[in-house]
């Protein structure tokens, strides 16, 4: 079993709270534990808190942790306690990882006070509204029946001034299908959240939800929450919407965004006013004390809390979820829903989501919503593929530079990056700087809110310049390495700030470290293979974004063993035979770098690094060429599926897909044992053809038609 840390603590600080919402899950539903807890947090339980967290967080050298200042109603303890609590945490965290503080508040009391309180310790803030006026006064009432509409605006216009802008964190919103979703969805968006999240009620299947009554739609909240979706595509995206965002990205096979959805282990942990540690709160709506561990703060640490039986069953994957659950077609992006959904009192937590029907439904629409259906030329063209995927770097580079906009340092790079790519004769060199297969992997990692050039943006635009004279970049360089995506790696004496320019004849580098001291340089280039049959192949040891394969890469190699590295690949290369390649629809030149992996790792795909192949420091010859026919044709599908739809999203066509070119490229590597692999490819190309055939695109068309010409050819 994997060993997921914990990375999220949500701390209660206050147990009662200010409003009286109907729908709340913490004093309205089964769980009554909230009655016997201690109204405030103690200094004394805080201090145990960030004592035991600090002690975590070092154990396990995470770089970042999140604490979520909750209730009850956090702001009910008052600004000087909470000015106490976001030091205390701030000072214990600080020097060991990343804190990211926050809090989640109704916002009835937010006023200036607690947000200079929150700009001195970066504190975002999340603010519970269901919509507009009438939505949100249907449940979010406060102790005297009164609206708490107007006095939660008041809270989001402070937020929205400039001054404060910085700590609005968003938008959360409970799902009644009662109110009409497009008016919730536009009074939420007039009030410019950087983020909305809509949150399906608590409800078990003891406690069905609101709206799932006999006679009406069989999936109201997937219907409710689609019509959003369409608004939101309508308006065009104008910020994050966490259920859409989390579906959006499983279905094309990245990580789920939520707890609520998806099958990634949960990071959570919640510690009560009293310094009892528990399991989500959502399992308050279960029954009494099912969110209960028997740990606390003064007895337990977090890795105890970590091996709880209830925390491990939510961190258990496809194992965790019900037989149903597991052989449904959208459980990639569901994930069985939200584990307290699940509960019933005969069968416990093991059955689907209560909300089943209506995930499926959500799911299923949005994949077909998002589907493109037209046929793009890469299916047909290797040379449109590599296109399309340089297309795709440049794209996700331009939204790299609209969140560094504004510094000089990096205007100037990305004023001389516009410069080389109006020049013919330097453009071609910055796509094949651009096109590296490593650079995508580093601009996902990219952080946004820096305050200059970016090492990773600066090293980019100094090789992408190399063809060029004249150019000067100036950065800050925290560490000594800067890797120059394909040509190689300077090393400095130190870090600082340095300068580099291009001249005709290279890369000249000066600087000052932070002694006071001249900054020296040296070169170590990258090596190139030149096959005898095929283009020029780089041999990458030292990026530093290289780290993109299911297994270790090696440290950069001494020279021997790098010669020795390019001695096999180059026989392994002359004994690969160009027309066997071609009958088995593979275009070795697809691969352009070639990454050392660790000893005994075989050859291996790296995630989202088109042209990239990972080989181990150890392959044999043999291996590479009975490997490679296999691992070319994995490397055009998921290409082919970056840069198009063959298929609906998270459907079975996919699957089928797979199983085909699969099965089909080991009957042709293998012609003596083929009868069973071909067996299987003809099995998934009929379903292909019958019951999956709706969910191909005219492009997956032309993919599965590509591979029964191929069967028809090895049976021959």
């Amino acid at each position: 079993m994997s060993d997921p840390a914990i990375q999220q603590l949500v701390l209660k600080i206050h147990s009662r709270c200010d409003l009286a919402c109907d729908h709340c899950y913490v004093y309205e539903a089964a769980d009554r534990t909230w009655r016997s807890r201690p109204t405030v947090i103690s200094d004394e339980t805080l201090d145990q808190v960030a004592r035991r967290l600090t002690e975590y967080v070092t154990a396990r050298e995470l770089e970042t942790v999140s604490v979520i200042l909750h209730g009850g109603e956090p702001l009910l303890v008052g600004p000087t306690r909470l000015r106490r609590i976001c030091a205390e945490l701030t000072r214990a965290l600080a020097p060991v990882t990343t804190l990211d503080l926050r809090i989640h508040t109704n916002g009835v009391r937010l006023n200036g006070d607690h947000l200079r309180i929150f700009d001195e310790f970066d504190v975002k803030v999340g603010i519970s509204l269901d919509g507009d006026r009438a939505a949100n006064d249907r449940h979010r009432l406060d102790r005297r029946g009164h609206s708490s509409y107007d006095r939660v605006l008041r809270a989001i216009d402070l937020l929205r001034l400039p001054e404060h802008r910085h700590l609005y964190q968003g938008l959360l919103c409970t799902v009644d299908v009662a109110n009409d979703p497009v008016a919730v969805h536009d009074a939420l968006t007039a009030l410019e959240p950087p983020r909305i999240d809509y949150l399906l009620p608590h409800s078990t299947w003891d406690a069905p939800p609101p709206g799932h009554e006999p006679g009406r739609s069989s999936t109201p909240y997937a219907d409710w929450l689609l019509r959003i979706f369409d608004r939101w595509e309508e308006q065009g995206r104008p910020m994050p919407v966490r259920t859409f965002e989390s579906v959006l990205s499983t279905l094309r096979g990245g990580p789920s965004l939520t707890e609520a959805l998806g099958l990634a282990p949960s990071d959570l942990a919640v510690i009560e006013t009293d310094g009892t540690f528990e399991q989500a709160d959502s399992l308050k709506t279960a029954y009494e004390g099912a969110p209960a561990t028997g740990y606390d703060v003064f007895r337990h640490g977090f890795a105890e809390f970590a091996e709880h039986p209830g925390v491990r069953a939510r961190q258990s994957g496809l194992a965790g979820i019900s037989e149903t659950c597991r052989g449904c077609s959208v459980v990639e992006s569901c994930g069985g829903g939200l584990y307290a959904h699940r509960y019933s009192s005969e069968r416990g937590f093991d059955n689907p989501s209560v909300f089943c029907a209506d995930l499926k439904s959500l799911v299923e629409g949005v994949a077909e919503r998002i589907t493109e259906r037209t046929l793009h030329p890469a299916v047909k063209d290797s040379g449109e593929l590599r296109f399309a995927q340089l297309d795709l770097n440049r794209a996700l580079l331009a939204r790299v530079n609209a969140g560094l906009a504004g510094h000089p340092d990096w205007d100037a790079a990305w004023r001389l990056l516009l410069r080389l790519d109006s020049d013919s004769a330097s453009a071609a060199h910055l796509n094949a700087v651009l096109a590296h297969p490593y650079l995508r992997p580093a601009l996902r990692r990219t952080p946004t809110g820096t305050t200059g050039l970016p090492p990773l943006l600066a090293a980019v635009t100094a090789a992408a310049a190399a063809a060029e004279t004249e150019a000067v970049l100036a950065w800050h360089q925290p560490d000594r390495e800067i890797h120059l995506p394909t040509l190689g790696t300077l090393r400095l004496s130190a870090p600082g700030r340095i300068e580099c320019a291009v001249t005709a004849t290279g890369l000249r580098v000066t600087g000052t470290a932070a002694g006071g001291e001249d900054l020296t340089a040296e070169w170590r280039p990258l090596e190139t293979l030149a096959p005898a049959d095929g283009p020029p192949l780089l041999l990458d040891d030292a990026d530093p974004h290289r780290d993109c394969y299911p297994v270790p890469v090696t440290a950069p190699l001494p020279p021997s063993d790098l010669d020795l590295f390019a001695k096999r690949l180059r026989t392994a290369y002359e004994a690969l035979d160009p027309d066997d390649l071609r009958r088995q629809g593979v275009d070795a030149s697809l691969f352009t770098t070639v990454t050392p992996l660790a000893p005994g790792t075989g050859l291996r795909l790296g995630a989202h690094a088109f042209g990239a192949l990972g080989v181990a420091v150890d392959f044999e010859p043999e291996e590479f060429v009975r490997a490679l026919p296999l691992l070319g044709r994995r490397a055009r599908l998921a290409a082919l599926r970056e840069v198009t739809d063959l298929h609906v999203p998270g459907s079975a066509a996919g699957r089928l897909l797979d199983e085909a070119d699969e099965h089909l490229a080991r009957a042709s590597t293998t012609p003596d044992d083929a009868r069973e692999p071909l067996r299987r490819a003809r099995r998934a190309l009929d379903a292909l053809g019958s019951e999956a055939a709706g969910h191909l695109t005219p492009s997956g068309n032309h993919v599965v038609d590509e591979l029964r010409r191929e069967l028809a050819v090895l049976h021959e």
